[in-house]
């Protein structure tokens, strides 16, 4: 018993990560996405670390919910507010240059008591060093020995391939969400007009029901029998 609890203790430690090891630096901060719903007279924060002279860029839309409309804010890592908006169905707004620390979005529904709304919004970040990375690749290669092709064009076709391909996943995912909202106020309209030619059948066959009473009640004959 004892040696396989050493022995099971041993393979523990030999699967858990090392603590406090140097060399790993934080994680980079990445571009991202979220959909979330947002109560009736509720309101909702949301927090994103950004480094120093970076650009964010901040994009929502209400794509569900009566109105489509929120209350939008956005605060500084120093409490700083950058953005208000009321009652607003979409948005976009670009803090450029960053600072150092937590970013403060906040969607606000107080206003409606009843609808909730379905919320999309995305996080896109520019950092600068994105640049630095390509400009030390770049300068480990020597290009005229070893290629007939400028390495400044290469580097700048690059780049230019990598901004595009980055607008392009930005658009499909604004598509997306229009999609979305265009899809939600199809469903809430043709379930408005499903309960609205329900209601006006009944009304008919009820109108219709009551017409056909009214004329057998003239044309009974009412005369006493005779005895």
């Amino acid at each position: 018993m004892m040696a396989a609890g050493a022995a099971l203790a041993l393979a523990l430690w030999l699967l858990m990560p090392p603590v406090g090891g140097g060399g790993a630096g934080p994680p980079p901060i990445q571009d991202g996405e979220f959909t979330f719903l947002l109560p009736a007279g509720r309101k909702q924060c949301f927090y994103q670390s950004a480094p120093a002279n970076a650009s964010l860029e901040t994009e929502y839309q209400v794509i569900g919910g009566a109105g489509l409309d929120v209350d939008f804010t956005l605060e500084s890592p120093q409490g700083v507010l950058l953005v208000s908006e009321s009652r607003k169905a979409d948005g976009v707004h670009t803090v450029e240059p960053t600072e150092a620390g937590d970013y403060k979005l906040c969607f606000d529904n107080s206003f409606s008591t009843i609808s909730e709304k379905l919320v999309f919004f995305e996080l896109i970040f520019d950092s600068l060093q994105d640049d630095e990375e390509v400009e030390g690749w770049a300068e480990a290669v020597e290009p005229e020995e070893m290629l007939d092709v400028k390495m400044e064009d290469i580097k700048e076709s690059i780049e230019t391939m990598r901004t595009r391909l980055e607008r392009s996943i930005q658009m499909l995912t604004l598509l997306r969400a229009f999609e979305a909202r265009d899809r939600n106020l199809q469903e809430g309209n043709l379930e408005r007009v499903n309960f609205w030619s329900a209601v006006n059948v009944a009304v008919l066959l009820l109108v219709a029901v009551l017409q056909v009473c009214t004329l057998k009640r003239f044309f009974q004959d009412k005369r006493p029998v005779p005895t």
